[in-house]
């Protein structure tokens, strides 16, 4: 159920899109492995591990994968809402790795949503990816954001999976069609490098972030974040580390600043003012927050977000 004191550290979160399973072979081998994945499960577990109250609002089959993202979830500490689990497979990736480590993917995916209503002391409603990519569970989504703005702070990641869209423009639209529905967006330079091919990447946070959004934050991998609000813009640098690799180091940006927006007040409707009116020193903490949450994942394999004593201890040596 995670630490129930985290209600005092930024009250519930809720976090909608897809769980998954990533079924990862190398070519020449007959052996694949198996592991949960899906950005809004990542994200949800990352605010596990930090001792958030969170949930997940997803679908999962009745089946062997299914079980393993439940387990999952659960040893970090995070709920699945009612319904989440139905009588269709567990959405699958299969990633096939060249002798280059390049890989190449195909998804069998079935994305829907139970209808549910928002609990009244939810203070994060977070989501992204294929969850807000695909309908009809991408319209849902996008539904739920829309009713709740105002009452709860809403976050939104693209990350951008560029196969499930027909055309750059289809996935332009639907991508700022939530960052209009959200009070902070965080994006990859890759994201915008696709979707906006030219374009400089500092300018469109700046556009964004005037269409709705208090916080519109780019990543640029082991260039660190620039970060976009009210007040201006602030860069901040990625901490020095040995690069494992990079798997999840986005998600794990997400939840590290989900929870540095908790830590500083600055969740839920009545925040909400404030959040609008950062200054950019609080602007530059949040960010260095995130930027430690990532490096702490790309220092070990794997998609394994920090525990809130780990990003505590990156906090501190970076001091």
């Amino acid at each position: 159920m995670g630490d129930p004191r985290a209600q005092d550290r930024g009250g519930r979160s809720l976090v909608i899109g897809e769980a998954l399973v990533d079924v990862v072979s190398t070519a020449g081998s007959e052996q694949a492995v198996e592991h949960p994945g899906g950005s809004p499960l990542n994200v949800a577990c990352g605010l596990g591990r930090l001792e958030h109250d969170v949930a997940l609002l997803t679908r999962v089959g009745d089946d062997a994968h299914g079980r393993l993202l439940r387990a999952h979830l659960a040893q970090a500490g995070v709920r699945l809402l009612p319904g989440a689990v139905d009588g269709d497979p567990t959405s699958v990736a299969r990633a096939l790795l060249d002798a280059d480590g390049k890989a190449t993917y195909e998804f069998d995916l079935v994305w829907r949503l139970p209808r549910v209503q928002v609990p009244d002391d939810v203070d994060l409603v977070h989501t992204g990816s294929i969850g807000a990519a695909v309908a009809p569970g991408a319209d849902s989504a996008l539904e739920v954001l829309r009713g709740v703005r105002g009452r709860v702070t809403t976050s939104y990641d693209p990350n951008v999976r560029t196969d499930f869209f027909a055309s750059r423009e289809e996935a332009l639209a639907r991508v700022e069609s939530f960052v209009e529905a959200a009070d902070v967006v965080k994006a990859s330079d890759e994201d915008l490098a696709w979707l906006l091919p030219g374009e400089d990447a500092e300018a469109v946070a700046r556009r964004w972030q005037e269409r709705g959004p208090a916080l519109v934050v780019v990543t640029r991998g082991g260039a660190g974040a620039t970060a976009v609000a009210g007040a201006g813009t602030v860069h901040v640098p990625a901490p020095r580390v040995e690069v494992v690799d990079t798997v999840g180091a986005g998600d794990s940006f997400m939840s590290g600043l989900l929870h540095a927006l908790a830590e500083h007040d600055l969740l839920g409707g009545a925040a909400l003012p404030r959040l609008r009116h950062l200054g950019l020193g609080t602007l530059q903490a949040l960010v260095g927050t995130a930027v430690a949450s990532a490096a702490v994942t790309c220092s070990r394999a794997g998609a394994t977000p920090p525990t809130r004593a780990e990003l505590a201890a990156a906090l501190a040596a970076a001091r």
